[in-house]
């Protein structure tokens, strides 16, 4: 039997207390996990006035049609502002420390053309390696719908993706659903990205507008310039180091037969992919003919993927600090979250 499950009330449906069975399928993930929650153990204590935080990014070709060269330690440099700061480790997401949790995220909103490109979903899915657990849900009511638990039975998860239904509910936000998806998500010291299939388009707030947010003033304007969820979405990604990249797909209604509604929704998941880290997979405001060349280059990215463990400036509350990362290898290029969370210093 599916599971369902409003992730806004805690996520408890992956809860490894409350559904062992489910989030954990055998002792093989449990030591996966267990592997690559405990190397960032045993750090150099930090110095004063600076906190240890730790990110994941992702080496990147310069040139499309190659693949990056590794990265040695040394190679990651990490900046807040113009100050340069100490990298304790550089560790390739690979071996012990593979260990992956994929959600997959899909839109209910989206027009049942979809269907074929869903093959593609499934068999990416299922080529996944075994250090990879997956889960499955659908985005409505500013919630999601878990139709498929973390599980290493990667057959079972493909298994799982249905059509979405293509109907509108009273609250479709894509980026309330991610919101609640995320706040709930148990935090472990391994990779967590999202594959977000959506059109972007924010059919409760960014479309229905008048003081709503920021920039929304007492006065009805339909279609705001970008939705106001956008930012806190990113943010609660960026806080949780939630990496999100999206394969644009067309939705149904009003709002999809507007051009300026179409270029908003794009505009937003491109927003929300960047800065978290992830990226938007699209031919614009156009269907994807097919996910697979998308899902071919997700893969590239995923194995090709680090820790950076550094010490950040800690300031006396806890919170998103900017950072930037940079390499001077040659054809590489370090893409990682805009901000990350630095504890508070302490006392």
């Amino acid at each position: 039997m599916k599971t369902q499950v409003a992730v806004r009330s805690g996520f408890r449906s992956i809860d490894p207390s409350i559904y062992p069975s489910k989030f954990l399928s055998n002792l093989g993930i449990f030591c996966v996990l267990f592997f690559a929650a405990t190397f960032l153990r045993a750090q150099a204590s930090s110095a004063a006035g600076t906190a240890q935080v730790y990110t994941v990014i992702t080496n990147e070709a310069l040139h499309d049609d190659g693949d990056p060269p590794m990265l040695e330690a040394g190679d990651a440099k990490v900046r807040q502002g113009k100050t340069p700061l100490k990298v304790d480790q550089l560790i390739p997401a690979r071996g012990d420390n593979a260990a992956l949790q994929l959600f997959i995220l899909i839109d209910d909103t989206l027009d049942s053309g979809i269907g074929n490109s869903l093959n593609d979903i499934r068999d990416f899915i299922n080529a996944q390696p075994a250090t990879t657990v997956i889960a499955v849900g659908y985005m409505s009511n500013a919630t999601v719908q878990i139709v498929q638990n973390f599980t290493a039975d990667h057959a079972l998860a493909a298994k799982s993706i249905r059509l979405p239904f293509g109907q509108l509910s009273t609250m479709d936000s894509p980026y309330l659903s991610l919101i609640s998806l995320v706040k709930g998500w148990p935090e472990q010291k391994v990779r967590r990205e999202i594959v977000m299939v959506s059109d972007g388009i924010d059919r409760l707030r960014a479309w229905q507008g008048g003081g709503l947010g920021p920039g929304f003033g007492p006065v009805f304007h339909s279609i705001p310039t970008i939705s106001p969820d956008v930012d806190s979405a990113s943010e609660i990604c960026q806080r949780y180091n939630a990496i999100v990249y999206s394969l644009y797909a067309h939705g149904v209604g009003r709002a999809t037969r507007n051009s300026w509604g179409l270029q908003n929704g794009l505009n937003s998941l491109g927003k929300l992919t960047d800065e978290t880290g992830g990226d938007l997979f699209s031919l614009g405001t156009s269907s994807l003919v097919s996910f697979k060349p998308y899902l071919d280059r997700l893969q590239k990215i995923l194995n090709n993927q680090y820790y950076v463990v550094f010490q950040a400036a800690a300031k006396k509350k806890a919170g998103l600090q900017r950072i930037n990362f940079s390499t001077e290898v040659p054809n590489a290029e370090i893409v990682a979250p805009d901000n990350v969370w630095v504890p508070a210093a302490k006392n």
